[in-house]
C-alpha cells in the first residue's frame, strides 16, 4: 500500500490532520492501534479557541459544533470565598471561547472520514516506522494475522505521548523537558445542570476545584487531589461533599448533584519534545507535548501544531517547496512554549502547594488580587486563554 502522508494515531490531531489534508486534494491514510470505540471513550477536555474553531470550519466539519457548542467570553477566578470575573471578550478586543467536547470534535472528524471513504486502519497492532531519515519512509503494523506496510513521503505521529513515534526518534537527536506536579485532578462527570454559565476557576485553602460543563445538562467537575488518592476511594457522595467545601456560598446554593457517568484521576505533567522533526516524520499533538489541564490548552495546542505542518505539506505538494515543512518544529515549539508558560503560571497561581505553607497561599491571594483589580493583569490573563494569534511575535 502506498500514500502521500502516513498519519499514526486517530485521536483529533490525527484526523483534523487528514481531514484537511483530503480538501486539499492529499492522500493521507491514518494508523491507529486501538479500536474507534475506545478512541471515542476517552473523556478530554472541551473548551475551544477560535482558532481550533477556525480550523474545524475549515476542514468541513464545524456544523454540529456552531449548533451545540456554547459561547463563552469570560470566566470566574473565585478565592478568599469570593468570585471575580475575567470578561474575555471585553478584555480581546471581543474574542471569545467554546465549550464543545473532544470527544464530539473526534466524533464530527471520524464521521467525516468515513463519509468521504478515506481509509483508517483501526486495531494495527505492533506499529513501527522505518526509514523517515531517507526519502521512502514507511510503517507497518500487524492485523488478522498478518504484517502490513504502508509506503509514503512523510510520516505524521500524532500518536500521544506513549505512541512509537517518539520513541523512534534518535535519542542523540532529541532533547526532552519534564516537570511533574505533585498532584492530580480528580474529575467527576455528571448529568446535571452546570453550577454556572461559564466556567469557575476556585482557589482555596483546601485546593484547586474547577466547574466546567460539557453543555447545558451535562457537567464536569475536577478537584485538586494528592497523586496517592485512589479514584475508589473517593464516592460519589464524599466527591460533592468536598467540592462544596471549596466553592463560593452561591454556587454552593445552586449546584445540582447527581451519580457520576465517569470519574478518574489524571496526574499533571509539563513536557516538551524538541525538536519535532526528524527527516521526514513529524511529531504533533501529545507525542510532541503535554500540558497542565488549567488553562485548556492541550486540544488546542495539538490544533495549531496541525495547521502548521497542514500548511508545509500543501507546500511542499502545491509549490514544491520544502520552506514550510523545514520551519514546521520553529513555527510549533514557538506557540508550544508559550502556551506551556501560561498553563504552567495558571496551575501554580491556583492550585495549593502544601511545602509552600501558609505564605504560599497568601502570595497568590495577592496576585489574584492584583489580576482582578489591574486591568493589564486582566488583560495578560484573558488573552492568553482564549489563545494567542497563530502569527503572534513571528
Amino acid at each position: 500500500m502506498r500514500t502521500q502522508v502516513a498519519i499514526i494515531g486517530a485521536g483529533p490531531s490525527g484526523l483534523l490532520l487528514g481531514q484537511l489534508l483530503h480538501k486539499a486534494g492529499i492522500e493521507a491514510v491514518i494508523v491507529e492501534r486501538q479500536s474507534g470505540d475506545y478512541v471515542l471513550g476517552r473523556i478530554r477536555a472541551g473548551v475551544l479557541e477560535q482558532v481550533t474553531m477556525d480550523l474545524l470550519d475549515e476542514a468541513g466539519v464545524g456544523r454540529r459544533m456552531h449548533q451545540e457548542g456554547l459561547i463563552h467570553g469570560g470566566f470566574d477566578m473565585l478565592f478568599k470565598g469570593q468570585r471575580h470575573r475575567i470578561d474575555m471578550n471585553k478584555l480581546t478586543g471581543g474574542k471569545n471561547v467554546m465549550v464543545y467536547g473532544q470527544t464530539e470534535v473526534t466524533r464530527d472528524l471520524m464521521d467525516a472520514r468515513q463519509a468521504a471513504g478515506l481509509t483508517t486502519i483501526y486495531e494495527a497492532a505492533n506499529v513501527q516506522v522505518h526509514d523517515f531519515d531517507t526519502k521512502n519512509p514507511r510503517v507497518t503494523w500487524e492485523k488478522d494475522g498478518k504484517t502490513h506496510e504502508l509506503q509514503c513521503d512523510f510520516i505524521a505521529g500524532c500518536d500521544g505521548f506513549h505512541g512509537v513515534c517518539r520513541a523512534s526518534a534518535p535519542r542523540n537527536a532529541i532533547r526532552e523537558y519534564e516537570k511533574v506536579y505533585p498532584f492530580g485532578w480528580l474529575g467527576l462527570l455528571s448529568d446535571t445542570p452546570p453550577v454556572h454559565h461559564e466556567l469557575i476557576y476556585a482557589n482555596s485553602e483546601r485546593g484547586f476545584a474547577l466547574c466546567s460543563m460539557r453543555s447545558e445538562t451535562r457537567s464536569r467537575y475536577y478537584l485538586q487531589v494528592p497523586l496517592t488518592d485512589k479514584v475508589e476511594h473517593w464516592s460519589d457522595q464524599a466527591f460533592w461533599d468536598e467540592l462544596r467545601l471549596r466553592l463560593d456560598p452561591e454556587a454552593r446554593e445552586h449546584l445540582v448533584t447527581g451519580p457520576s457517568i465517569e470519574k478518574s484521576i489524571a496526574p499533571l505533567r509539563s513536557f516538551v519534545t524538541e525538536p519535532l522533526r526528524f527527516g521526514r516524520m513529524f511529531l504533533a499533538g501529545d507525542a510532541g507535548h503535554i500540558v497542565p489541564p488549567t488553562g485548556a490548552k492541550g486540544l488546542n495546542l495539538a490544533a495549531t501544531d496541525v495547521k502548521y505542518l497542514f500548511n508545509g505539506l500543501v507546500e511542499y505538494y502545491q509549490d514544491k517547496s520544502e520552506a514550510g515543512i523545514d520551519r514546521y518544529s520553529e513555527l510549533a515549539l514557538k506557540r508550544i512554549w508559550r502556551a506551556e508558560r501560561f498553563s504552567w503560571w495558571f496551575t501554580t497561581l491556583m492550585h495549593r502547594f502544601p511545602e509552600n505553607g501558609e505564605i504560599g497561599q497568601k502570595l497568590q491571594e495577592a496576585e489574584l488580587d492584583y489580576i482582578i483589580h489591574s486591568e493589564a493583569g486582566s488583560r495578560s490573563v484573558a488573552e492568553n486563554y482564549v489563545g494567542l494569534p497563530l502569527d503572534f511575535g513571528s
